[in-house]
């Protein structure tokens, strides 16, 4: 399996672990083609350690729901790191008006997609994430209901 899940001061609430970190596998192998392998760590945690993580490692003084590491030293093996603060995607669901679970999946497929290559800085990129994040977020719906 391709994902790890660990809880950092805060309780994630995640469910169904195991079908997610299938589904990541799934979502891994269709725009990664080449990677053979695969080793995530998923990390929720609060505010305040991501805003440190965020000032240490990217020099940014601001609140952010997710920070991705890419560890990869090869094409073929898939390494990184997710960090999500659970209290950001509480407050994101909140504004965008949707579900925590919904909002918490959303962030887990964006920082996957960023490690299958994704970016989000310029507009036409933020477009494409959306687009596909929303396109992972119907189909794992989906794989729930069954």
């Amino acid at each position: 399996m391709p994902a790890v899940f660990y809880e950092q001061d805060v309780t994630s609430g995640l469910k169904q672990k195991r079908k997610l970190s299938v589904f990541i596998d799934e979502i891994i192998s269709k725009y990664m083609a080449k990677v053979q392998t695969a080793d995530l760590n998923i990390i929720f945690c609060t505010d305040t350690y991501l805003l440190e993580m965020n000032k240490n490692f990217l020099d940014h003084d601001t609140f952010t729901d997710i920070i991705t590491f890419d560890l990869s030293e090869s094409k073929k093996a898939m390494e990184g790191e997710i960090y999500i603060s659970v209290q950001r995607v509480k407050e994101n669901a909140r504004i965008f008006k949707t579900t925590y679970t919904d909002e918490l999946h959303r962030v887990i497929f964006h920082g996957v997609l960023h490690l299958c290559g994704f970016k989000d800085k310029k507009e036409k990129d933020q477009k494409v994430m959306r687009e596909n994040e929303d396109y992972c977020l119907e189909h794992y719906k989906k794989e729930l209901a069954k």
